[in-house]
């Protein structure tokens, strides 16, 4: 098992944002977490990422992440791409997307997965100049991503990629985002827009209140009456 995660659990102070969460991703696996606002999926991600403690077994390829700092679970092969996209903004696009290979010092891997980030996404390489504040927040959004790829992950985390943009680059991030799973990069998405990830992911969690309510492959929760009427807007 590439990620496996056994009653994890989180607190800020006396709230608890997560009990005991169990969820795993195979090596390759797209994996979704759904769940509204506050149900605990940033939370969830950052404690993966070790930017936030967390109690419980978190292992990645059977080796423990709880006493890694940040970079060094970057490192391992996980690579975190954040809500909000946390970009530097004063940066080119070209600049923000190198600081996601701060880690590696092979020059013509490197160079590679830069030319497959640009594959992914043409419009960064037409706009490898330009500052990264004058994009729109979908292109914004690619640049995440990308940066993200360019520390050339096993697993790589997404928090909320379609949140704030249109909804022609939304379809068209999910694709790209589909093609890195399918070039062997296993994800774990949060997101909110239940019927894309549902589109794209092979299986899914359904975080509430800091608790795993559901889980199953995507087939089965698209017909499953709850998600349908909670997730899906269907009755």
């Amino acid at each position: 098992m590439l990620l496996e995660i056994d009653k994890l659990s989180v607190s800020y102070g006396k709230a608890v944002a997560l009990e005991e969460v169990s969820l795993r991703v195979a090596e390759g696996e797209f994996v979704a977490v759904l769940g509204p606002n506050g149900a605990g999926k940033s939370t969830l991600l950052k404690a993966i990422s070790r930017s936030q403690p967390s109690t419980g077994k978190l292992e990645f390829r059977g080796q423990s992440l709880h006493a890694l700092p940040a970079h060094a679970v970057v490192g391992r092969g996980i690579c975190h791409c954040p809500e909000g996209r946390r970009l530097f903004p004063e940066l080119t696009v070209l600049k923000n997307l190198m600081l996601g290979a701060y880690l590696r010092r092979n020059a013509t891997a490197v160079a590679a997965d830069l030319a497959a980030v640009y594959n992914l996404f043409p419009i960064l390489e037409q706009r490898g100049a330009q500052i990264v504040s004058t994009l729109s927040g979908g292109q914004q959004q690619m640049v995440a991503i990308g940066r993200a790829l360019m520390g050339k992950p096993s697993l790589l985390l997404l928090d909320e990629p379609s949140v704030g943009i249109a909804h022609r680059l939304k379809i068209e991030i999910f694709d790209a985002i589909k093609r890195i799973q399918q070039g062997g990069t296993a994800i774990l998405m949060a997101e909110q827009d239940a019927q894309s990830a549902l589109r794209i992911a092979d299986r899914v969690y359904v975080l509430e209140h800091g608790h795993i309510g559901r889980e199953g492959t995507s087939a089965e929760l698209s017909s499953d009456d709850y998600i349908r009427q909670a997730y899906l807007g269907v009755g």
